[in-house]
């Protein structure tokens, strides 16, 4: 078997996930892919407008893993948000690491590393939607198996009718756990020891981003904090229930509340409101 990392490309108008329910729903549905395609899964993290995979296949698999768990969620988003074939386009980088000079270290720990340089937390251990809290724990997590679970309360928690392996634990949180189906083990003798996994987080080149203080792309506020509030700005601001029942320079103002209340940037802006960048400059600037 080969190790690919699998990338899409960053969302400019819109974000992957809203709120946690669709983080829940993304989980389950890798777990549910890397089952059905039998894709290894080393490590991966869901971030609001793009994902990351390392995996360990052929390049067909991880295609076609990639390919399905695109579908599934342009689908679940369909049917809760209504939002047609948001990822149809969503172009997919799916590059071959060769197995040498302490590369497949560098990849895992650039994965986990993505929601520190993001501001979202101190630590890969903090950040839920991955396998950040997966490796060299001093506890296992606790889970229900799947088979303590009725067909169709799986399905209605899975949003899905594949069958999964008996043993699979569904966390309190109520998605599959990583540890399930990651190869725990292997991926922390890969490293060694926490020490030597710490240092290769502590030396990516997400750590060194996050360090640049100056770096003006650095968002304050997680995107799913901001989509949550804009409905509120408009009732507060407008007595409008959406961003799409707003005028022109309603829309202009709320814009500025949110680079002002949020410090957000125009990218960050773009991709929580649907609003494409350069109509967000054209709001900012004319108003």
């Amino acid at each position: 078997m080969d190790f690919y990392l699998v990338t899409t490309d960053h969302l400019e108008e819109c974000i992957w996930f809203r709120d946690e329910e669709d983080f829940k729903a993304a989980m389950n549905a890798v777990a549910i892919y890397s089952h059905v395609f039998h894709v290894n899964i080393l490590t991966f993290i869901l971030m609001s407008n793009h994902v990351h995979f390392f995996l360990e296949c052929t390049y067909a698999e991880a295609l076609v893993f990639i390919n399905a768990f695109k579908r599934h969620h342009s689908r679940y988003m369909y049917n809760k948000y209504g939002v047609r074939e948001m990822l149809r386009d969503n172009h997919v980088d799916i590059e071959k690491i060769e197995c040498t000079e302490e590369s497949v270290e560098r990849v895992i720990a650039y994965i986990l590393m993505n929601c520190v340089a993001a501001n979202i937390c101190l630590h890969p251990a903090d950040y839920p939607w991955g396998t950040g809290s997966v490796f060299f724990r001093s506890r296992s997590r606790k889970g229900t198996p799947v088979s303590r679970f009725s067909k169709r309360e799986l399905i209605r928690l899975l949003h899905s009718k594949a069958d999964l392996p008996a043993g699979y634990l569904i966390g309190e949180e109520g998605y599959i756990l990583p540890e399930s189906y990651v190869p725990v083990q292997f991926v922390e003798s890969i490293f060694r020891s926490p020490a030597r996994m710490n240092y290769f987080l502590q030396n990516s080149s997400k750590a060194k981003q996050r360090l640049n203080i100056s770096n003006p792309n650095l968002p304050a506020f997680k995107d799913q904090v901001i989509v949550a509030g804009i409905k509120d700005l408009c009732h507060s601001l407008f007595q409008k229930r959406e961003l799409a029942e707003l005028t022109p320079d309603q829309r202009a103002e709320l814009l500025k509340q949110i680079r002002y209340r949020f410090s957000s940037h125009i990218q960050q802006i773009a991709r929580v409101t649907g609003i494409p960048y350069d109509q967000v400059v054209n709001l900012l600037e004319s108003y």
